[in-house]
């Protein structure tokens, strides 16, 4: 099983001097055309292109060095709801080795992948494409040969790589059936943190896993419904 997670806009800064390292090499293509266009675009560019707003315009320069930026494990970078609820320093190697997280930049990386702090979404333009027409069909390729997948990316991320097959995770309200859309992140966070240290192979093995750590859960084919 893999779960893949979405990003988060915010992340962790700092790291060590190591090398970039990311799993998935067939998308290395990509990636690295990515990061030529991104540190070789001005600062101003990124800032249209990437909807970054004045604020932060420290981000968009931190994309002009990521080949030479520190780096941490992407777990680790990525911050947020939805990763304090995963609450990784209590999951085991086993357990992090079935997660995964969606990103426009590097198009999905494992748990303790290398990588640099960036600013790029799911619904940026880098040198006036669109991340969806950067990653084509890469992103699914490489999803569909990871055998059982638990998807819980957002749709934005889920559009960059679309995987046939995969279970998406709803979180609706338990009286009104309507979607979560504040606590969506955590919940989905404690899910996976629920998930990730036992090796499900169908939907039906997910929803006995939630189940049996207090979640209120059904599955429709392939969609499993969260009730809070």
């Amino acid at each position: 099983m893999l779960i893949v997670l979405p990003p988060s806009e915010t992340k962790a800064p700092g790291g060590t001097d190591a090398a970039m390292q990311l799993s998935f090499p067939s998308l290395d293509a990509v990636r690295t055309l990515l990061i030529d266009v991104l540190t070789a675009t001005d600062v101003g560019t990124q800032m249209r292109e990437l909807k970054i707003p004045a604020g932060k315009r420290a981000e968009a320069e931190e994309n002009l060095a990521l080949r030479t930026a520190p780096v941490m494990p992407a777990i680790e970078r990525y911050t947020g709801v939805l990763y304090d609820a995963l609450d990784v320093s209590t999951l085991g190697d086993a357990a992090l080795a079935r997660l995964a997280v969606g990103s426009a930049l590097f198009g999905v990386v494992r748990a303790g992948d290398l990588i640099p702090r960036y600013r790029v979404s799911g619904g940026s333009k880098v040198g006036g494409k669109t991340m969806k027409a950067w990653w084509g069909t890469s992103v699914t390729d490489v999803l569909g040969d990871q055998g059982f997948v638990v998807d819980m990316r957002s749709g934005a991320y889920q559009q960059l790589g679309p995987v046939p097959g995969a279970l998406t995770v709803r979180v609706e309200q338990a009286d009104t059936g309507k979607v979560v859309s504040h606590f969506n992140k955590q919940y989905k966070g404690e899910l996976a943190r629920a998930l990730a240290p036992h090796d499900a192979t169908c939907a039906e093995d997910v929803a006995d896993i939630a189940s049996a750590a207090g979640f209120d859960v059904s599955v429709d084919g392939t969609l499993l419904t969260m009730r809070v």
